[in-house]
């Protein structure tokens, strides 16, 4: 790591705000989405998927706020992997997490559209791209702001939510059909692997390090809102698998399906805008985690350093925010994205294995949780990935094995002075 002085990002988020952006990015990232291709994979074993995933999670989790507390910088695991294993597992971490949560973006861009304008997609996109560019810019006014449009968001997201579990619970639907058995161990772990996209929001709190007013504040967060989303999670599964049961992987709107089974006047329109609402509250959140990151490989060396520089006014990685917001524009308006949720999870599922890797190796007085986590962590998170869809561990991969090629050539023909090459 370089020892010169860099420009600080302002504290101003306290544990409520972190919860706040940790909560509306796992809401809005899977609830809304996932249910129907990990429910094609694990079949009628899509609660054992969700209870391995949430595992997993939780490993992840608890190995996340660990690393935080001790190293309270902007950048998550990539900041995490270059402190304590080396500049190598930095940015196979780093580079994992840009290009998994770049598509997600683009995903949660097309998600907000498809409930805003469905049946219309090039209106689609273009709804999409301008919902890019608005988040965008309100992100580059400081993120004080942006943890409080992320709460007003995650309410209105929850309120929703809410609402279609209350009717499920107090109204007689026709006995769903049962899905198909899994194909196996491998079908189960492949469930699991796409159900983990809705969990992966609470690295959105460890890359805003940085910002919280304190590194206690950081594992408090991540708890809070691991816990709150896998009670609603639960909830929304057993609602899912007691209504459309064998029906649930052909639908690629669930929690809409749900609603218009339900005899419950004005709720399927308001599931749609809990659904538009989350998916702008999870976009929000990852377009702030991929920036700060991006700031963090910046300030390294391993992207180019004019993104490392903070806007002085508000305090933000400006350049870094606008640059991601062009490139996830881009991506909206030419790409279809529906299969960038198995690319996604390869992605982040690596960045979290070099997380656990690195909570490992602390010290005993930078201990808060047992060892026994951090390997369950590596090895839930290595299973999960390699069973993900063929496609999406071959792309993954092969991005994966064109970053390291390029930080490879970058590092021989102008190595850093000050940084290993372990």
């Amino acid at each position: 790591m370089t020892d010169s002085p860099q420009p600080a990002l302002a504290r101003r988020i306290g544990t409520g705000d972190a919860v706040v952006v940790g909560l509306s990015a796992m809401i809005g990232a899977g609830i809304f989405s996932v249910w129907g291709p990990a429910s094609a994979a694990a079949g009628d074993a899509l609660l054992v998927a969700l209870g391995i995933a949430a595992v997993v999670a939780l490993c992840n989790a608890t190995s996340s706020a660990q690393l935080a507390s001790h190293h309270p910088a902007s950048g998550g695991t990539y900041v995490f992997g270059n402190r304590v294993l080396g500049p190598w597992w930095g940015f196979t971490a780093g580079w994992g997490f840009v290009i998994g949560k770049t598509a997600s973006c683009a995903a949660m861009a097309l998600t907000f559209a498809a409930y805003v304008v469905p049946g219309q997609p090039m209106v689609q996109r273009v709804v999409g791209a301008a919902a890019v560019a608005a988040l965008t810019l309100a992100a580059v006014r400081g993120i004080t702001r942006t943890a409080q449009v992320a709460r007003v968001l995650l309410v209105i997201a929850l309120l929703g939510l809410v609402a279609l579990l209350v009717a499920t619970s107090v109204t007689a639907v026709p006995a769903a059909t049962s899905l198909t058995p899994p194909t196996g161990l491998y079908g189960i772990l492949q469930g699991a692997g796409l159900l983990f996209f809705a969990f992966a929001g609470y690295a959105r709190i460890a890359t805003l390090a940085e910002e919280v007013r304190t590194p206690a504040a950081i594992g408090r967060a991540v708890l809070i809102a691991l816990a709150g989303v896998l009670v609603l999670y639960g909830l929304v599964a057993v609602a899912l698998l007691g209504t459309l049961g064998g029906a649930l992987p052909q639908s690629t709107a669930p929690l809409a399906d749900l609603a218009a089974m339900l005899p419950v006047p004005g709720l399927a329109p308001a599931v749609r805008v809990a659904a538009a609402a989350a998916a702008l509250g999870a976009l929000l959140a990852l377009l702030s985690g991929v920036s700060r990151t991006t700031l963090a490989m910046a300030r390294e060396g391993d992207l180019p350093r004019s993104l490392a520089a903070v806007e002085p006014r508000h305090q933000v990685p400006a350049r870094a925010q606008l640059l991601l917001g062009l490139v996830v524009v881009v991506i909206v308006l030419a790409t279809d994205l529906r299969g960038a949720i198995g690319f996604s999870s390869f992605g982040v599922l690596v960045y979290y294995a070099v997380t656990n890797l690195a909570a490992l190796r602390q010290p005993r007085e930078q201990r808060r949780w047992p060892r026994p986590m951090q390997v369950l962590g590596v090895i839930g998170c290595l299973a999960v990935a390699v069973s993900l869809p063929p496609a999406a561990v071959l792309a993954g991969a092969a991005v994966l094995l064109l970053g390291a090629g390029y930080r490879l050539l970058r590092t021989r023909r102008s190595p850093e002075p000050g940084r290993t090459s372990r």
